[in-house]
């Protein structure tokens, strides 16, 4: 199982699923390279990386988990090696649609508004730790990272997956934050429409990250997908 994060996202958003699922699966967690892309298709990188991670690694029928920018690199992946993934599993991704109105982090320096920034991600504001306010509001206030990340996101803003994701055989979860602000419940039912073996699992009272938000639900409707398929 691999576990890939999104842009402002941290290995540690997927704790609630590694303490889960550990003794059963053998759980990868890559730190996404993306203060490293180069200049060209940011996403492109991002799926080499992956393809190489996968390689290197010497893992065959893998499960991907990804939230936010994290699924729509799974997205990617699964399309160009459909025969080496199990089972997907997106939850808040981009690849159709993303609410960019709050803007790609540009008050850099600018403490408070990181910390509305953050707390929007999510139902519950509380979420919003300070641990992880003081990680974000570090990544934005270092000018290259900060300079990546805006990249990053135009990058994926550009990649419209709407005509890949037909071509994906592979079975499909998609578990979906019914306040999800940022990749509305709209796009969840988009990619349903889209995916030919895709099932959709909308949590209450959860934002963009439902791992995060809402763990346990999350956990069980990640347990019956896999027990089911």
């Amino acid at each position: 199982m691999i576990l890939l994060h999104g842009l402002f996202g941290g290995l540690s958003n997927w704790e609630g699923v590694v303490s889960h699922f550990q003794a059963r699966y053998n759980i990868h967690i890559p730190a996404l390279p993306i203060y490293e892309a180069p200049a060209g298709d940011q996403l492109d990188f991002l799926v080499t990386f992956l393809e190489n991670y996968i390689r290197e690694m010497e893992l065959q029928q893998v499960i991907l988990v990804g939230n936010s920018l994290g699924g729509h690199v799974a997205i990617l992946y699964t399309h160009r090696y459909p025969e080496r993934v199990s089972q997907l599993i997106l939850t808040g991704s981009s690849g159709l649609y993303e609410n960019t109105s709050m803007g790609s982090y540009p008050k850099r320096g600018n403490y408070a508004y990181i910390r509305e920034r953050v707390a929007y991600t999510f139902y519950d504001p509380a979420v919003a730790t300070d641990a992880l306010v003081d990680e974000v509001f570090s990544t934005t206030t270092n000018a290259r990272k900060c300079f990546s990340i805006v990249r990053m996101a135009k990058s994926a803003q550009r990649n419209y997956v709407a005509d890949l994701l037909p071509h994906i055989p592979t079975p499909v979860l998609l578990i979906w934050g019914k306040d999800d602000k940022i990749t509305p419940p709209e796009v969840a039912e988009e990619f349903r429409r889209y995916l030919p073996q895709a099932t959709l699992v909308m949590l209450a009272a959860c934002g963009h990250a439902p791992m995060m938000e809402r763990p346990a639900e999350f956990n069980k409707v990640l347990e019956a997908f896999l027990e089911a398929v």
